[in-house]
């Protein structure tokens, strides 16, 4: 059996609007309504998903986080930001958003809300199979190559994350809401925000080592502007129900 291409099998896609080369790979964009998402090409390997015990002790967390080896044969193609309010206004003619601002993330959108969206989008853009990444391909694409507890490092600063330092020693800046995409470091894959700012959604039902599958439980990563650093870790993972709604939840383009 052949080895699976580190580039993708068709590039550019037929989709794409525009497309190139930089530091952190290839890239291309899609333009609807002059409204543009960059996705970042993602290529397949391997990686330890989950952390070691000493990283979570001292944090309660929503889920057990075992670590092993998982290995991603394919490669994918990952938005560079979260989904706009401006490009979810655009497809869907409604902002439910409580945080507005047209670079803001959409929030208040559930996993159900999301795949309407996707379809959609799909729909407008002909040859386009947006979806959701896999809870695999987004710790994978988050860490970047990295092993510590995040992307930056073993710690993090607000002026890398959106999250919420209260419980940190000394007084750091607590936003209390999201900021625009793109306002902070992106990570070493040339993705932004995958650390706080808001909770993503992942096509995975959710499945922990004491529980059965439940369909209509979804997979979130990433933490939130609301949460402390142990919630917004590369590893840390939570899950809500498939019509849940708040202001912390958002979503990321794959294709």
């Amino acid at each position: 059996m052949p080895r699976p291409s580190l580039s993708p099998v068709h590039f550019p896609s037929p989709w794409a609007s525009s497309w190139g080369e930089d530091a952190c790979g290839l890239w291309l964009t899609f333009s609807l309504n002059g409204i543009r998402q960059l996705f970042r090409w993602i290529r397949p390997g391997s990686f330890l998903i989950g952390a070691p015990e000493e990283e979570t002790e001292g944090y309660f967390l929503p889920s057990k986080e075992p670590q092993h080896e998982v290995r991603l044969p394919q490669g994918f193609w990952l938005a560079e930001t979260v989904v706009t309010q401006e490009l979810w206004q655009m497809v869907m003619k409604s902002n439910p958003s409580g945080f507005s601002g047209p670079q803001h993330p959409v929030e208040r959108v559930s996993w159900l809300d999301a795949q309407h969206f996707l379809q959609r989008l799909n729909a407008l853009i002909l040859g386009l199979t947006a979806r959701l990444p896999t809870e695999a391909e987004w710790e994978y694409a988050c860490r970047a190559g990295t092993t510590t507890p995040f992307s930056f490092g073993e710690e993090i600063t607000p002026e890398q994350v959106n999250y919420n330092p209260n419980d940190e020693e000394g007084k750091k800046l607590y936003r209390r809401q999201t900021v625009p995409v793109k306002s902070l470091p992106a990570n070493a894959w040339g993705l932004y925000e995958m650390h706080g700012n808001v909770w993503e959604w992942c096509q995975d039902a959710w499945q922990d080592t004491l529980e059965q599958e439940r369909g209509d439980l979804r997979v979130v990563r990433g933490g939130s502007w609301v949460c402390g650093a142990g919630y917004v870790r590369s590893a840390c993972r939570d899950r809500y129900y498939d019509d849940y709604t708040n202001g912390s939840i958002g979503f990321r383009l794959a294709i």
